[in-house]
């Protein structure tokens, strides 16, 4: 299988409903969009038999400049976990489950970076995507970037689902 035929499962959030603005704690409040740089609570089901861990991404594909905007890269969580608590981007990581590691964010630093599109550029969307792999440990560390990340796991991706939620600033 390519990385682009592989089963579809459900994510979804008790922070924001698929294709609706992202709420204040969905924002960022360090690039000065108004909001807290808090990840949203995820849940997911369905994943693909032969599932042995997981990554958790959000990407803004309408990032001016180089391709898009990384906002978090969550890898090696485990298997038995379908949901992460509203906040577990937190830089550290301390909220996230144990093995987990989070990449450095295309603004600089490990943890979740809330929306914050320039303003006048229009509405952008963020893509979280839950990766199912057929590894418990991705042999990745922090050091590697997010923007390698998909093609570093497409070898091992079982299956996937997304959630994407939508910002602009006027």
């Amino acid at each position: 299988m390519t990385r682009h035929d592989v089963p579809v499962f459900p994510v979804r959030s008790d922070s924001f409903t698929e294709g609706q603005t992202l709420p204040p704690a969905q924002r960022s409040g360090r690039m000065r969009a108004g909001g807290q740089d808090q990840s949203p609570q995820l849940s997911w089901s369905g994943a693909p038999a032969g599932t042995k861990g997981y990554a958790v991404t959000m990407f803004d594909p309408d990032a001016p400049g180089r391709g898009g905007f990384w906002h978090w890269a969550v890898l090696d969580v485990p298997a038995d976990v379908t949901s992460l608590p509203a906040g577990a981007g937190a830089e550290g990581g301390n909220v996230l489950p144990p093995g987990a590691i989070q990449l450095k964010n295309d603004g600089g630093f490990h943890g979740y970076l809330g929306a914050a599109p320039p303003p006048g550029h229009g509405p952008h969307r963020y893509v979280i995507t839950v990766h199912a792999l057929d590894v418990a440990r991705s042999e990745l560390n922090e050091g590697t970037s997010p923007a390698s990340l998909e093609t570093k796991l497409s070898a091992h991706t079982l299956g996937r689902g997304t959630l994407t939620g939508i910002f602009e600033r006027h």
